[in-house]
């Protein structure tokens, strides 16, 4: 399905971008410029506005990224936890540093603020999936789920 098909879908809905935007992603891993671009036109609304919103949630990117996107808590209970450490075997294991994707397109490294899970510091979320106190060590097994898919 192309992205105008997918915009026409939402168009006529309060809120509607906002789920055709959520609907691209889910079929393209991103928000391609020109469904941004689409959008602004389909909903009647300004360029800037459109683009207001694909960047402003933080579930939406602009760019392509990985299909799985890893995001690490990086509150102050977190940082205080260990997520440093974290990070670092998320880098090392994936071969890449936060902010990037893999080149296979398979992950994203991501930060995220507060994720609602403190009592389980540090805290990643692999496609919104909580997994809580994460060690170092345990990194390897959780991405091992997701390798294979």
């Amino acid at each position: 399905m192309d992205y105008k098909e997918i915009l026409a879908q939402y168009r006529d809905l309060p809120g509607g971008i906002i789920e055709a935007f959520h609907a691209i992603q889910d079929e393209f891993g991103y928000l391609p410029e020109e469904a941004v671009l689409e959008a602004a036109r389909g909903f009647a609304i300004p360029v800037a506005e459109a683009f207001g919103i694909a960047t402003f949630y933080s579930m939406f990117s602009v760019k392509p990224r990985g299909k799985n996107v890893i995001r690490i808590c990086e509150s102050a209970p977190c940082h205080i936890a260990g997520a440093t450490e974290v990070i670092a075997a998320l880098e090392r294991e994936l071969g890449i540093k936060m902010g990037e994707s893999t080149s296979c397109g398979r992950f994203a490294l991501e930060f995220t603020e507060c994720v609602g899970q403190c009592q389980g510091t540090p805290v990643i979320t692999i496609n919104g999936k909580p997994y809580t106190n994460v060690s170092p060590a345990a990194i390897p097994n959780i991405l091992a789920e997701y390798k294979q898919a």
